[in-house]
């Protein structure tokens, strides 16, 4: 298992509520209860739904698409170390620590697509 970004809501949101939400922002839900986003084509799971919503990203991609769900559900994406994850004047950025770290710009992230991290 990789490391773990949920999306933190002030409530807890309904299975029923959390697919009325996401449809219309291009989000789809498989069979097991992935959500997934398309790039070329193809569907890529970027989180999973476990009465809230957690991802593993492997990805820019996956990560800025998890901060778009983030902000599709009025909610925060934080990691498992209590950083979180935002879009600002066009950029993802982690914060931790009362400092942030620029990741890429939005859009560029998003149109690159969903090539994995290397190590």
């Amino acid at each position: 298992m990789g490391y773990e970004l949920r999306v933190v809501r002030q409530a807890p949101i309904a299975f029923a509520d959390l697919a009325k939400a996401i449809v219309p922002a291009g989000f789809e839900l498989d069979e097991s209860y992935g959500i997934v986003a398309r790039h070329g084509g193809a569907a890529h799971v970027v989180g999973r739904w476990r009465e809230q919503v957690v991802g593993e990203p492997g990805s820019d991609w996956q990560l800025a698409q998890l901060v778009r769900l983030a902000a599709v559900l009025g909610a925060r994406l934080v990691g498992e170390d209590g950083e979180s994850y935002a879009v600002r004047d066009g950029v993802v950025e982690v914060w931790t620590g009362g400092s942030a770290m620029e990741i890429g710009k939005f859009d560029e992230i998003i149109e690159a697509g969903p090539a994995a991290w290397t190590a």
